[in-house]
């Protein structure tokens, strides 16, 4: 098992309440059902470091995770709820474009996608709006434990659109919670900063 430690920091509700620090940020991202808290719990190891819900849409802010010396997770608000008001709504997509487009320090972002239904419109437009931006996508398939074996071969055609390779991942299982946590943990990188700062 790779070692990741992951400690909660601070919220903000708009892009001048952000930490201001140096570490390279990985985002998670993803529709309010697409089971975020989990993966982050159990990216993590703790169960209760992100908050967990049966009624979706609960994260209504951006919240930092410091991970080692200098890298940090955010755990970015769920979009697609259908209890949610047009004017929540709005509110959320302003402050992931916000913070998308403003914030320096974001290296990548990991988008959440329930493996049986594949990306939709939201989705794809969130990747192609990182992508415009220079942010790397990890695109992230969630839920894989729903799956049978034979539904596999399907369930990673549905991602075909978005011109990337899925990590399967389980927050019940454990499948693709290490490869994930490899792939966050390369951005660790003291060159990351620098990097962003030059886009």
């Amino acid at each position: 098992m790779i070692r990741f430690t992951a400690e909660f920091v601070a919220s903000a509700f708009a892009l001048d309440g952000c930490p201001r620090w140096k570490r390279a940020e990985v985002a998670l991202a993803g529709r309010s059902n697409v089971g975020k808290s989990s993966l982050l719990n159990a990216l993590a190891g703790v169960k209760g470091l992100a908050r967990t819900s049966k009624t979706p849409g609960r994260t209504r802010c951006l919240n930092f995770f410091a991970v080692g010396d200098t890298l940090a997770l955010c755990d970015l608000p769920g979009f697609g709820y259908a209890k949610m008001s047009h004017q929540e709504a709005a509110k959320i997509a302003s402050m992931l474009h916000e913070y998308i487009h403003g914030r320096v320090n974001l290296a990548a972002i990991a988008i959440l996608i329930d493996c049986r239904r594949g990306p939709q419109h939201d989705e794809l437009d969130l990747a192609a709006m990182a992508a415009d931006r220079g942010i790397e996508v990890i695109p992230v398939a969630t839920k894989c434990d729903k799956l049978r074996r034979s539904e596999r071969a399907d369930a990673l055609k549905r991602f075909d659109s978005m011109r990337m390779r899925p990590i399967l991942c389980s927050a019940t299982s454990g499948e693709g919670i290490d490869e994930l946590r490899r792939r966050i943990l390369g951005f660790d990188r003291s060159d990351t900063i620098k990097r962003a700062e030059a886009r």
